[in-house]
């Protein structure tokens, strides 16, 4: 695999569905999380990533499961690096999905992290190759059927939510400070000082709480509100202020370590013609089409 390439884009026949198709040689992603389910397929290379504590690998045919707010960071396997297919998906819309195809109770999720399903996997990477590709129904079809598919063979239920402690109730106020006061956040111990605790025990509630430090969580925090202010149009070097980064190439760099894009691009994917097919993808759109709606039929 030669070069890096990413898009990260959503088509308007999948609003509840974020996708990235990527070839990574040298990539770290920091510490973070996301509002939505991550659905990873490794096409080539590997891919390790680190949640829970827990190290995993996965391999061509390998999927990543990653459940809402779970703090994840992620890096190459190998000098080669990898390249995959992801579906990032709204908790609302994997609801609706496994209540009308499985009889998972309560809030579904994932257990794994890591599994080989090399024919889930290929389905995910034909997900994105119809939705850039300009195919509305296909993509929407096999969105579904591959969500679906992943549930009954992967879900099941996320435990209950522990009961709320001292250090929870703490850490929550702590991060509601971060949250009015992004662009100026007070230090740590300023922070503990208002809340009425020390900086070790704030330090250790917030990481219980959050999987994170309240550094760690405040940066993802600044770019997923990055994310929202983009798409709606704010220049990336106003983002970048709004948001409490120091310039535009303090957000830029924060932005690739956890989106795996520029704000730039990911604006312009956001703002741009949604759903127009890449010139490489357009080329194929004849007989690929059709592969890509026979693909649906068969998995509905």
């Amino acid at each position: 695999m030669e070069g890096e390439s990413a898009r990260h884009w959503r088509h308007p026949a999948l609003p509840e569905v974020d996708l990235l198709r990527a070839r990574y040689s040298r990539k770290t992603f920091a510490r973070h999380t996301h509002d939505s389910y991550v659905l990873g397929a490794i096409a080539e290379g590997v891919e390790v990533f680190t949640l829970r504590g827990t190290q995993h690998r996965a391999g061509p045919g390998g999927l990543a499961l990653i459940n809402p707010g779970d703090p994840h960071s992620a890096h190459e396997g190998g000098p080669e690096g990898w390249r995959y297919h992801v579906l990032y998906a709204a908790p609302g819309l994997v609801a609706r999905i496994a209540a009308e195809t499985t009889s998972l109770r309560g809030t579904p999720g994932f257990a794994a992290a890591a599994v080989d399903d090399p024919q889930s996997a290929a389905l995910i990477a034909h997900v994105v190759g119809a939705a850039e590709a300009g195919q509305a129904l296909a993509a929407d079809s096999l969105m579904r059927s591959t969500v679906a598919r992943l549930l009954r063979l992967h879900g099941g239920p996320l435990p209950a939510r522990a009961v709320r402690t001292a250090g929870a109730r703490t850490a929550e106020r702590a991060r509601a400070v971060l949250e009015e006061r992004m662009a100026r956040p007070p230090t740590l111990k300023a922070l503990a000082d208002e809340l009425g605790t020390s900086t070790f025990a704030l330090l250790r509630a917030y990481r219980e709480r959050y999987g994170m430090p309240p550094h760690a969580w405040l940066t993802d925090a600044r770019v997923r509100r990055a994310m929202a202010l983009l798409e709606a149009g704010t220049p990336p070097a106003e983002t970048a202020a709004a948001v409490g980064f120091t310039d535009q190439s303090h957000l830029n760099r924060h932005f690739g370590r956890i989106v795996g894009v520029p704000p730039g691009a990911y604006q312009r994917e956001r703002l741009g013609a949604p759903g127009t097919p890449s010139l490489r993808a357009g080329r194929a759109a004849g007989p690929e089409r059709v592969r890509t709606e026979q693909r649906a039929a068969r998995c509905r």
